[in-house]
This record gives structure tokens, sequence and C-alpha cells, in this order.
């Protein structure tokens, strides 16, 4: 096997943070049925990303906007209750295991991945880059699960937890491609109000990714997020109750270039998504 350099794409804190560009809080304000105090203990449980080790009352009340009593109240119940681990000597947080066995229950009973994976990464190793199926999470896309080539000399980090824009990256466009058309626009909307200067650019990158997958079945993104990766993306349609899930492959643009997205590469990537489909509504 080589020996793989990784090309950190996780992106900064901000960014990061950015992709939510939803206050549930200040939109379930009104709403009887919303209780408020758990929707803030969620929040608090947000706050923690995948580079995030530790963070402290004042980190997470900058995060949430939340007063910082407050913050400190909920820090302290989910802490009891087994959700954040307090580390004295710092005086900080991070997640504990009660996350955990949340996430695992929903990645493990998720049988289309159990299905994908070893496609996943029989593409990977074919193409040797990484691929990587997500889903949306707010105004952001969430790595789900990724396979790496064995043997890449290049790969880029996509580890589960894993957020990245929906308008610029090729797994988000997916997502909108797949999306029924009032949905879609519901979404570009909040997209428009969250970065309204970016907007005329991302509304072009949008376009030609829905114009792309109507002729070809699979749209690109070839440095719109990063000027030094390229990506195809396709969606994989809601399947026995499975929320709408994107699939990609990247790589570093000197890897991947964009005729062997187009010709090769996209076309795998559908054949991947439709085999995945048809496994999944056997079973």
């Amino acid at each position: 096997m080589n020996e793989t350099t990784t090309l950190n794409t996780t992106g900064s804190k901000a960014e990061l943070l950015a992709l939510d560009g939803i206050d549930p809080l200040g939109e379930n304000s009104k709403d009887r049925q919303f209780v408020t105090a758990l929707a803030r203990g969620l929040e608090v449980l947000r706050c923690f990303k995948p580079r995030d080790r530790h963070l402290g009352n004042q980190d997470i009340a900058a995060r949430t906007g939340l007063p910082k009593p407050t913050v400190s109240r909920l820090t302290y119940t989910l802490t009891r209750m087994g959700y954040l681990h307090h580390d004295e000597k710092l005086g900080k947080y991070q997640l504990g295991t009660g996350v955990l066995s949340l996430g695992f229950s929903l990645l493990t009973n998720m049988d289309v991945l159990k299905i994908a994976r070893p496609l996943m990464q029989e593409l990977a190793d074919y193409s040797h880059t990484v691929v990587s199926v997500g889903t949306r999470d707010r105004l952001g896309m969430i790595y789900l699960d990724g396979r790496h080539s064995t043997d890449a000399t290049v790969s880029l980090r996509r580890e589960p937890g894993t957020r990245v824009p929906i308008a610029t990256t090729a797994m988000g466009r997916a997502l909108l491609c797949g999306l029924p058309e009032d949905e879609r626009e519901q979404l570009l909307n909040n997209i428009k109000q969250k970065d309204p200067a970016n907007w005329p650019t991302h509304k072009a990158g949008i376009e030609q990714a829905l114009r792309d997958y109507q002729e070809r079945g699979f749209c690109l993104s070839t440095g719109d997020w990063r000027n030094d990766v390229n990506a195809v993306g396709v969606p994989m349609l809601p399947i026995a109750g499975c929320r709408l899930l994107t699939f990609n492959c990247a790589a570093p643009s000197f890897i991947l270039r964009r005729h062997m997205l187009e010709d090769d590469i996209g076309p795998r990537l559908i054949n991947l998504v439709r085999t995945v489909e048809a496994e999944a509504a056997r079973n």
C-alpha cells in the first residue's frame, strides 16, 4: 500500500457553523407544542463539530446565543445524563457516550449503508478516490459513511459527521436535484437569505447542476467548493422509509479531471446508486 497524504477539507469552525443557517429556537417560539428546554439542550449538543474536542460554557454560549447561566444549567444536566463529559482540569466539556450510542444506532440500522459499502469500496478502488454517502442537515450536508481507495496516494478526509455546504458541493447539489420542486425552492430561498452576497454564483452553479442531472443523471462540482477538489454526485430517492441520500465520488482535481467525471466516474456512480436502490427495494 502506498503512503497516503490526507487533505483536510472539513473547513474552519466559522464555515461549519455557517452551514446551519437556521434558528430553530426563534422559528418555533410561538409553537405551543415546541419544548424550548429540550430544543436548547439539543442545540448545545450540536455545537460540537467533528474537530471540537472540548468546549467551555462560554464557547457554547457564543455559538448558541443563549445566556451563559442557561448554558451552565444545560451542560450540567447533559453531563448528569451522560451526553456530555466534564473535564475538571480544563473546565470544559466533550461529548459523552450517550451521544455515541444515538449516532451508532442510527448508522447500524440503515440497511442502505450495509448494501452500499462494498459497492462504494469497489468504485473507490477503481477510481483511486473516496466515495461517500450523506444526507441533509439543515442548510448543510452531513457525511454518513465514506470508502477510501486502498492504494490512493492522496485522499480527502470524509469521516462520518463531516459537514459541507449544499450549494457548492456535488453531494449538496445532488440533494437539490433529488428534492421535489416545492421543497427545493424553499431550501434555495433559505440558502439565498443566509448568503445573499454569494447567491448569484451559487444560483448559476445549482442551475447548471440541475441541467446536468436532467441530461446525464449526475451533477458536478469542479472547483466550486474547494478550488483543488473535483466531485460528482447522484441522489438516491427515499426507499422503505429511508430519507433522501446522496452519493458522491471526490478527489483532488489533479487526480480526478472533469472529463473523467463526465465520461467514466459519473456513469459508474449512477450504476452504483441504481444497484443500491434495487437491492434495498428487494429487502
